[in-house]
């Protein structure tokens, strides 16, 4: 994990904000009929459409924040869930504790 990449997909607003609405979805996004939050994660549709943005750019901010390892996907059918990586973040915070 490079510490660079890391700070970098944080050191946007819109990728923060979409980690903490992973960190609690059911309290940012409507309850979804083919997937639970807890083993699946949230529809890149409803991150898309409670952002605000377009599609392409949600993608892009999701793909920064994966490649940082801080998110995972899953893939059911011809969707793409998304949930916080705790692994990931866990080794944020080893690096922000132990590092910096």
């Amino acid at each position: 994990m490079d510490q660079v990449e890391i700070f970098k997909a944080l050191s946007n607003k819109t990728r923060l904000q979409i980690l903490t609405w992973l960190k609690e979805p059911e309290l940012h996004f409507p309850e979804q009929p083919n997937a639970d939050f807890e083993n699946v994660g949230v529809c890149v549709g409803q991150i898309q459409i409670k952002s605000g943005l377009s599609q392409s750019t949600i993608s892009e901010y999701l793909s920064i924040l994966q490649r940082a390892d801080l998110i995972n996907s899953t893939r059911v059918g011809q969707w793409t869930y998304y949930k916080r990586n705790k692994e990931g973040l866990k080794k944020l915070s080893n690096i922000i504790n132990t590092e910096l």
